[in-house]
């Protein structure tokens, strides 16, 4: 009797070639209602995450303007605005440190 390969007890005749399925992760078969399901329930999350950063962002904004001198001080800078203004300012207070 011919010694048969591990995992090979399924029957087949021994030195045939095995069919294999291939696994796929969540391979299953989805109807088009829960594949729409599916892909409405991620860009709801995607949009929320994308709403949550922009909460972030424009919070941290805002507490960088906070510490910015503007005149007058009732303007609002723009992000970009307040973006280049700090760079400028630290690179202003930086050279006064060096002069100092």
């Amino acid at each position: 009797m011919p010694a048969e390969a591990p995992g090979s007890g399924d029957g087949a005749e021994p030195g045939a070639p095995r069919e294999r399925r291939r696994r796929r992760g969540r391979a299953r078969a989805r109807t088009e209602a829960l594949l729409h399901t599916l892909k409405r329930s991620r860009r709801v999350k995607a949009n929320d995450r994308e709403r949550n950063r922009m909460h972030h962002l424009n919070a941290a904004l805002d507490e960088l303007r906070s510490v910015l001198p503007t005149f007058p001080d009732d303007t609002k800078l723009t992000k970009i605005e307040t973006l280049r203004f700090a760079y400028n300012y630290i690179w202003a207070l930086s050279e006064t440190l060096r002069l100092a």
